[in-house]
């Protein structure tokens, strides 16, 4: 399900991780050459990014809303 990047937090592992508009989070890593994101590097390319669309794989399943811990 297609799902709108609302904000961001980082993980344990000082990795990003978006925050979805239905309540679910998905790392945002770049990592090149697998995954290629340099906006995630920077607050102005994170903040460019909010409203993006995601696919949220998690909604495809109807998976609790995911929690900062």
């Amino acid at each position: 399900m297609q799902q709108k990047i609302t904000g961001y937090h980082l993980d344990e592992e000082h990795h990003w991780v978006a925050e979805l508009g239905c309540g679910h989070f998905q790392h945002v890593r770049h990592n090149p050459p697998w995954t290629v994101r340099p906006w995630v590097t920077t607050v102005e390319g994170r903040q460019q990014q909010l409203g993006m669309i995601l696919n949220c794989k998690k909604c495809d399943v109807a998976a609790p809303p995911d929690h900062i811990d």
